[in-house]
């Protein structure tokens, strides 16, 4: 009797130290977002940051917004469960960056203002452009904010080691209402700091559950990696190419077609392009673009360790723990693992730590996403459409921080039957709307002379349509069938819902093409040949970055 009382008394105080450690990092937040509201005088602080922050601060900025939940906790639980396959998420997101950086973020920082609608807006007629681009911005944004507010829910519930369905779907609710707060409040200014803040967590936290994963293997990552396949039950399949993706013809489309959402979706992201118009000089955003990569890469070959640790320390119990959370659990119960176990101080610092930085997280994110499209709404939409340029700046700032409620709530409501899917797999959905919708138009608009309005409409309209469509009607959304252990829905509808009719998980491989034979055949069957008089003057400003900040649409 008298030690299931210590035990229990145990349990209570390491909850209790798990929850504080959790909450401080969430009022550091809050506080740093109140600090930089009192900053915000102009639209260009709310949108940009004021174009104030350096090439060092501007780095760990897109390096947070970059690194979400489903890249520390959606990709390590996929390694968790698929071993080799789930790594392909690691690889995708990392060349994934590289395409962006090559093909597309410092033309567009150069030739932009406020969001991705400035630059195609440059040289074709702006309303119609405007709305099709900031319809997609919006799109793009609530499929990401899915991820990360499904990881919210799944985190909390761990924490406070809730079990209620109604109580996770609170948790969910919490987190939406905390994102409204930070993009209202704080703008741009304050969802940077956020993600600075939060991205040094994040690599502290890593780089500790990393090290003392291998030094449990006394740094033998061959060794880690046979336990791990050991425990599994899957053995050598789970080092090798083919367990998730090789077992038909339709898997191995979807394999590939993954594979192509994930390269070509970064590029199209609205929330990661703006962030480089927060820096004052192109030369400042080489640099935010040199510190960015370097974190990001590091921390990809990280979640290598992460994912085959959790297969390899985790206990039964734990493993079906992660299992039946899609995979979003690997890292956190990692943590208490290495940490000293379940039931220990060490376990419950550790668990409340990566916790806390997997929070932090994705309340960064879930901020940068609100902020871009309510920004694309307010800017694009209200400001350059329906009042055609003019409005008062703070006219149209009030309207950002209206859309930001009106999007915040679109999420909720998404989120909640969405709790028990992987957030990996979730983002990666919105990676293949980003690349089929917005990723075209981008680069016709800056390589492509014969590009029109026109062909930028039917680009952003096909691509988006198609990709929306295709994953309404895949087994994403019905007919997956259930968990034969947990007995979920794999689906976002309900078990006994199957309206598929399109075989792949992903529609990358299908809406990508289409968006930019779409984008070409449309500036093709058109006469409009004005935007290519002004394609000289976008050449040099996207080169150059002569006149951006003050580009003007046409």
């Amino acid at each position: 009797m008298n030690n299931s009382i210590v035990l229990a008394a145990d349990d209570s105080s390491n909850q209790a130290l798990t929850t504080t450690l959790f909450v401080a990092v969430v009022l550091v937040t809050v506080g740093i977002t109140v600090w930089a509201s009192r900053q915000n005088q102009t639209a260009t602080d709310y949108y940009a940051g004021g174009r104030s922050f350096t090439g060092l601060q501007n780095g760990f900025a897109v390096a947070g917004d970059y690194m979400s939940a489903a890249s520390f906790l959606g990709i390590s639980g996929a390694i968790a469960l698929s071993g080799y396959d789930g790594f392909l998420y690691s690889i995708g997101f990392l060349v994934a960056w590289l395409v962006a950086l090559l093909l597309v973020a410092e033309l567009l920082r150069n030739s932009g203002r406020y969001t991705m609608a400035d630059q195609l807006a440059y040289r074709m007629r702006q309303r119609p452009v405007r709305t099709a681009a900031s319809l997609s911005t919006v799109v793009v944004s609530i499929f990401y904010l899915l991820a990360q507010m499904v990881g919210a829910g799944t985190l909390v519930a761990l924490l406070l080691d809730v079990q209620s369905e109604a109580v996770k779907n609170l948790t969910i609710v919490a987190v939406g209402l905390l994102m409204v707060f930070y993009v209202t409040v704080g703008g741009m200014k304050g969802t940077t700091w956020v993600q600075i803040v939060k991205a040094v967590l994040l690599m502290v936290g890593t780089i500790l559950i990393t090290f003392l994963v291998l030094k449990d293997f006394g740094f033998n990552i061959s060794e880690m990696l046979g336990t791990a396949a050991t425990n599994s039950g899957k053995g050598q399949a789970f080092l090798e190419p083919g367990l998730t993706y090789g077992a038909d013809t339709t898997s191995k489309i979807n394999f590939l077609s993954l594979g192509i959402a994930l390269v070509l979706g970064t590029a199209g992201l609205p929330h990661i392009l703006i962030r480089f118009y927060t820096v004052p000089t192109a030369r400042q955003a080489r640099t935010s673009v040199l510190w960015a990569i370097t974190l990001i890469g590091a921390f990809y070959l990280m979640t290598l360790v992460l994912g085959f640790g959790a297969a390899a320390l985790l206990s039964e119990d734990s493993y079906s723990e992660v299992s039946a959370s899609g995979g979003n659990l690997a890292s956190p119960l990692l943590a208490e693992a290495v940490g000293g176990g379940p039931g220990t101080t060490g376990g419950a610092v550790l668990l409340a730590l990566i916790a806390a930085v997997a929070f932090a997280t994705i309340l960064a994110v879930v901020a940068g996403l609100t902020l871009t499209s309510a920004s694309s709404v307010a800017h694009d939409l209200y400001a350059s459409v329906l009042k055609r340029g003019e409005v008062s700046e703070k006219a149209e700032v009030r309207v950002a921080r209206v859309a930001a409620f009106v999007i915040g709530g679109i999420a909720i409501l998404l989120a909640i039957p969405a709790k028990s899917l992987n957030i990996a797999f979730l983002v990666a959905l919105a990676f293949a709307v980003a690349a089929s919708a917005n990723l075209p138009a981008l680069l016709y608009n800056l390589f492509w002379r014969r590009f029109n309005t026109r062909g930028a409409v039917w680009s952003i309209y096909a691509g988006l349509i198609s990709s929306v469509v295709l994953v309404f009607f895949s087994p994403v959304v019905s007919g997956k069938g259930a968990d034969p252990e947990t007995g979920k829905s794999l689906s976002l509808f309900g078990v006994g819902t199957d309206f598929h009719w399109f075989p792949l998980e992903n529609p990358g491989i299908v809406s990508i093409p289409l968006g930019f034979f779409f984008g070409w055949l449309g500036a093709m069957t058109s006469r409009d040949r004005e935007a290519e008089e002004r394609y000289d003057e976008l050449e040099v400003r996207a080169l150059t970055g002569a006149g951006a900040e003050g580009a003007v649409a046409h």
